[in-house]
């Protein structure tokens, strides 16, 4: 077998499985969705300067190297090979769209838009038209180069405080059956070993096959929640001041996350009401939650799977009752790490055919903690920002939010023949706001 090619890094088995995982119907993307208000690059009238923005963006790609690499097949695997990054493919304006409704739309169609191969896996698009004397900007990203926290840190790379420090605490996200939300306390730190022996991965592809026997053993009701994933996708935006939330989350010894399950459960239930449908007394989400020890890899998360009930109408109790759940299930889940059948790339392959017919989660939710200070791109202030995760495997609802500057913002996807995000959206906000109700 020929050895390693000069200048190439091979990829970590959690990133070159979102290589494995990556389809035509399904891309293996995640992005982020802002509004910049005028500063810097932006006139007084919103209008971006594209010019200024690339060489702003030049200056900072040598502090990450991915900006600036592909992936390329190396023998069995992959590897990120340096090329000569072309920011005028990278950096782009983009058509006007019509308010945040029009945002959404572009997001919807991107979640189904392949990044191209042959270049690195990002793209960043300023959007104009979302509000008067604003932009829109879009920052995609291939799950292969990061997970929400290592997205989260490339986005604090490239946006630089608008004002005062800025940081993050940490959990991740993710977009498969093996991953979906995070939780918010700090992470256990787990050792990685940078090689593993053929005995030792032969022992990570029995230990996966045996845990996934043990999953795959649940089985929950058929819903629209399940089923193959049309190529129209719908995203909506909803946005809850996280410091309010934070305290009626208190009120029951919960947090931030378990309120976010509270209210995406009750969401759930009652957008399988609307539609007439038998509500299980169980609906369980992916969830996923950060692991400390990442190494040079861009996806460091373990999966939770959680039970949520259905059924209880005061808000309270079923904020209780997940809680206690989460607390129970948060150590396991960081003690397995990434699941087991994604640490190979026959297990990924075998694991994305697995997902397309699960009947074990039928949503994704994530949360992450993002900079707790304003960022601005070269000058132009971030106002908002709302990350975007996707939907894989046969699960037609993922949930994604984001804390930012005392805000907690969500975007809803969804299949957009089953499950309408707008309506979700609208009852995802009730329930929130329920949940901040009880400070």
């Amino acid at each position: 077998m020929a050895g390693p090619v000069a200048g190439r890094e091979r990829l970590s088995a959690a990133d070159a499985s979102n290589i494995v995982m990556d389809a035509p119907d399904q891309v293996n993307a995640f992005l982020m969705a802002g509004v910049l208000a005028p500063g810097g690059p932006l006139d007084p009238d919103g209008v971006p300067d594209v010019a200024a923005l690339r060489a702003a963006f030049a200056e900072a790609v040598p502090a990450a190297p991915r900006l600036s690499q592909r992936v390329v097949p190396d023998g069995r695997g992959f590897a990120w090979e340096p090329v000569t990054l072309d920011l005028a493919q990278h950096v782009r304006l983009v058509e006007p769209v019509d308010g945040l409704p029009g945002l959404e739309a572009l997001c919807a169609r991107l979640m189904v838009t392949p990044l191209p191969l042959d270049r690195p896996l990002w793209e960043l698009l300023l959007v104009p038209g979302v509000a008067p004397r604003r932009v829109g900007l879009v920052f995609r990203i291939h799950h292969a180069m990061a997970d929400g926290l290592a997205a989260v840190r490339l986005v604090e790379l490239l946006l630089r405080p608008a004002a005062g420090p800025s940081g993050s605490d940490g959990v991740a996200p993710d977009s498969t059956v093996a991953s979906g939300t995070s939780s918010t306390d700090a992470p256990v730190r787990i050792a990685t070993p940078a090689r593993r022996t053929l005995r030792a991965r032969w022992r990570t592809l029995t230990s996966g096959v045996e845990r996934t026997a043990v999953v795959f053993r649940q089985s929950v009701p058929r819903t629209i929640l399940l089923g193959p994933i049309g190529p129209r996708r719908g995203v909506a935006f909803i946005e809850m001041p996280l410091t309010a939330l934070a305290a009626g989350a208190e009120t029951e010894g919960a947090t931030v996350n378990d309120a976010l399950l509270t209210a995406v459960v009750a969401a759930a239930e009652a957008a399988l009401r609307a539609r007439g449908e038998p509500v299980p007394s169980i609906l369980p989400a992916s969830v996923p939650v950060a692991l400390a020890e990442r190494g040079r890899s861009g996806n460091a998360i373990g999966v939770m799977l959680v039970p949520l009930p259905t059924g209880i109408a005061d808000v309270a109790t079923r904020l209780r009752r997940i809680a206690e759940s989460t607390r129970a299930r948060k150590p396991d889940a960081r003690s397995r790490g990434t699941f087991e059948l994604t640490r190979t790339r026959l297990g990924a392959w075998l694991f994305f055919r697995f997902v397309r017919r699960q009947r074990v989660i039928v949503m994704f939710v994530t949360n992450v903690p993002g900079p707790r200070h304003p960022l601005a791109l070269a000058g132009a202030p971030l106002e908002r920002v709302w990350p975007v995760v996707g939907i894989q495997g046969n699960v037609r609802l993922g949930v994604a939010a984001l804390s930012y500057d005392g805000v907690l913002r969500c975007a809803v996807h969804t299949d957009a023949d089953a499950i309408s995000a707008e309506v979700f959206g609208d009852a995802l906000r009730r329930e929130l706001e329920r949940v901040a109700a009880l400070e």
